[in-house]
């Protein structure tokens, strides 16, 4: 998206002092998206259009702050970003390979990941916004909203990439259950897990609930899902989404990823979703990549492995167990699988086919990287069934 030159004197003063006002809040204790959204409800007799021009200063600011000298929470500071955005988006060959992989993440990344000149692009470029419809309904629901982009076919038919302008959370189809806002790498999640109608899944960390009730739309709304987290107000957001959408077949428990589980069923499937660094989701999230600390990737995996093994305790035999983070670093990735591997070896790995590419052999480990698909999240994802 291209730098808004139009902006009146006035306007641009608000954006610019709005976007500078969060940029001083945030920190790595108060992230900037968080800032952002309780900043702009704060704000809510904005004149349309400058609640996203807001976000979008505020985010470039983080996308190209490693080219900032000194940089600091004023407003030339966040102008010098929007132009270095807009000028990637006209003319990306102008920046180098070597100045984007040494500015654009920190220099501890590369000792964690692989970290090469194709990732690094997709970082600089802005998100996507990516919807899920109802099974069924991804055509009927583009040609209502407009500016729509079907994803593909079949299943991936209710995969919708957005391109216009519009508020989606106020309009009809929202509110009534029609879509989802779910970014689609996380889409290619619930179809790898495909689970069936009547089965038994527990979504074992679902936060709010994205990955919870798009089980629920491949389950045709039968059997049912246990959708647990640690945290019980991001089980009230997914009670009232659930209730949107019309989605009936789930129960939620607190469960803090002890060995103690929140049910004594046997699960055909248990998903878990692990907390991660999230740097698949720095694209979307820019400010994450200067907050993160390797500290935090050494952290995460020793949780990651303790909940590994105590998520495989709820899959019953012959059951799939699958672990999924939106992270990419091998300490996050492949050291967890070879942890638990080595401690269960009745778990044996499925081979697992990447719903977003045509064709393509099986594999054991799936990578999905933002430079594949612009615009989308980085996630890895593995699977085993229970002999």
């Amino acid at each position: 998206m291209a730098v808004d030159t139009n902006w009146s004197g006035r306007t641009e003063k608000q954006v610019l002092d709005l976007a500078c006002r969060i940029i001083k809040k945030s920190s790595r204790e108060s992230p900037a998206d968080a800032v952002l959204r309780q900043e702009l409800r704060g704000h809510q007799v904005l004149a349309p259009g400058v609640a996203s021009r807001v976000s979008r200063a505020v985010f470039s600011y983080y996308r190209w702050f490693g080219w900032l000298e000194k940089p600091g929470s004023s407003p030339g500071f966040v102008k010098l970003a929007l132009q270095l955005a807009d000028n990637f988006a006209k003319e990306p060959e102008k920046f180098s390979d070597s100045e984007l992989i040494t500015k654009a993440v920190p220099g501890w990344v590369s000792k964690e990941m692989e970290v090469n000149a194709a990732w690094v692009r997709s970082l600089q470029n802005e998100p996507g916004l990516w919807l899920r419809a109802r099974p069924g309904e991804g055509s009927s629901l583009a040609a209502e909203l407009g500016g729509c982009e079907q994803f593909g076919t079949g299943q991936l038919g209710s995969t919708l990439r957005y391109f216009g302008r519009e508020d989606l959370f106020r309009t009809s189809a929202f509110h009534t259950g029609r879509f989802e806002i779910h970014d689609l790498s996380s889409q290619a999640v619930g179809l790898v897990c495909d689970p069936r109608a009547g089965e038994f899944w527990w979504d074992a960390c679902a936060g709010e609930g994205g990955k919870t009730l798009h089980l629920s739309d491949l389950m045709e709304n039968k059997g049912l899902i246990w959708a647990t987290d640690r945290a019980a107000w991001r089980l009230q957001r997914l009670k009232r989404r659930a209730a949107r959408a019309g989605v009936f077949n789930y129960r939620t428990a607190v469960w803090s990823g002890s060995a103690k589980l929140p049910t004594k069923t046997k699960f055909d499937g248990v998903l878990l979703d692990a907390p991660c660094t999230g740097i698949g989701t720095w694209q979307r999230n820019p400010h994450a990549r200067w907050t993160t600390t390797p500290e935090d990737v050494d952290e995460l995996s020793t949780l990651q492995k303790q909940l590994l093994v105590n998520a495989a305790a709820g899959v019953k035999s012959g059951g799939r167990l699958f672990y999924v983070v939106c992270t990419l670093t091998n300490a996050e990735t492949v050291q967890v699988i070879k942890s638990f591997e080595k401690d269960h070896p009745e778990f044996e790995r499925l081979k697992l086919h990447n719903p977003l590419r045509q064709g393509g052999n099986p594999c054991n480990e799936l990578w999905m990287w933002p430079q594949e698909h612009p615009g989308s999240n980085g996630m890895f994802a593995t699977a085993w069934v229970k002999r």
